[in-house]
């Protein structure tokens, strides 16, 4: 009987092991974030009945731009990046209209609350219920990865909203985020970020305080050409800064611009050794919006669909099943331990967090 037991329990130990020596192809990941960008216009492109929504920042050739009468050339012409590439070669989740269901858990549809749980695994009800600079006193999925020794020094953010150094604690995580309107420091700076840092003090900013996505985009693309970062977190939001305004227009454009930004990204990445055939890339939205007219503008506790969100991935670990499809149910909280186990680490969080998106990773 002590033999069975011992050689059952070897047998175990074996199984376990073999299951922790399993390597994913990823090496490095990703993490991108559009601020309330709708699962509509993922999947539908350009609403016409909200094309006439522009206020102050008029784009007259909105509808030539964005409007066909088929939805799958609709959605390519606003995103061409996402219908071109992640649908042939990666998986996009939250087509309602298929059965792919992508919801937040947390009850706030806000962009604190969901940023929080994207990052965390889990919402904070009681504790992350406004967009205030508060310090989140919970760990995320960053700080976890940026503590591994393989890692440590190797995960950086960049946003465009100035609420993520407290939203990620880079005081106590570690983890190196730039954000806000201000110029970028150091002595070894390229000729372009010399350059941009001229003209983000120079062009006038519709947002105000919140730095315009472009800057944020290429300041984070001449980091990670300098530093080689492992783990990157592109944060967008001119999406839904735009929403807000009821300057529909300009949201279409933002979405558009964004995709080419991800499309350069990516065209990058299959040019350097470091990451070519060995990056994922990670896409959501924070929360939803409403779906009328009016409704679109707004999200929070008032618009009870503004739960409703969208995943896209692409990489070398992810299957290319292109739009999902037929029943399945997803949540935002699911997404930090996904995006460890993309790099091959057991993401646990603080109490329970969601699991991962199983679909999206195929490990040999």
């Amino acid at each position: 009987m002590y033999m069975k037991k011992y050689f059952a329990l070897l047998f175990s130990v074996c199984v376990l092991n073999g299951a922790a020596q399993t390597k994913t192809k990823t090496e490095n990941i990703v993490l991108i974030t559009l601020d309330g960008f709708r699962w509509q216009e993922v999947f539908n492109g350009g609403d016409s009945a909200f094309m006439r929504q522009q206020q102050n920042l008029k784009d007259p050739k909105i509808q030539e731009k964005y409007w066909r009468n088929a939805t799958a050339e609709r959605r390519k012409s606003l995103l061409p990046f996402f219908w071109n590439t992640i649908a042939t070669h990666g998986q996009l989740y939250g087509n309602r209209a298929l059965g792919s269901m992508v919801n937040v858990t947390n009850d706030q549809l806000f962009s604190y609350p969901g940023y929080s749980e994207i990052l965390t695994g889990k919402a904070d009800n009681e504790r992350i219920h406004s967009n205030d600079k508060i310090y989140n006193p919970n760990t995320n999925v960053l700080e976890f990865i940026n503590s591994q020794s393989a890692f440590k020094g190797k995960v950086a953010a960049f946003t465009s909203w100035d609420v993520f150094p407290y939203i990620i604690n880079d005081k106590r995580s570690g983890v190196f985020v730039s954000t806000n309107v201000a110029e970028v420091k150091g002595e070894k700076l390229t000729e372009s970020e010399k350059m941009m840092n001229k003209l983000i003090m120079s062009l006038p900013n519709p947002l105000g305080d919140v730095r315009l996505d472009a800057f944020t985009f290429y300041y984070g693309m001449e980091y990670m050409k300098k530093n080689k970062p492992n783990v990157m977190y592109f944060a967008f939001d001119e999406t839904d800064d735009f929403a807000h305004r009821g300057e529909y227009g300009a949201y279409l454009n933002s979405a558009h611009y964004t995709d080419g930004f991800i499309a350069e990204l990516w065209s990058y990445l299959q040019s350097d050794m470091q990451y070519k055939n060995k990056t994922t890339l990670l896409i959501t939205s924070d929360h939803g919006r409403g779906l009328n007219a009016v409704d679109w503008k707004s999200h929070g506790q008032k618009i009870p669909v503004a739960d409703q969100i969208w995943f896209a991935v692409l990489g070398p670990d992810t299957p290319p099943l292109g739009e999902m499809r037929g029943g399945s149910q997803y949540y935002q909280n699911q997404l930090a331990k996904t995006l460890a186990a993309f790099l091959g680490l057991n993401y646990e969080g603080e109490n329970k967090i969601g699991d991962v998106v199983g679909p999206m990773l195929k490990v040999n």
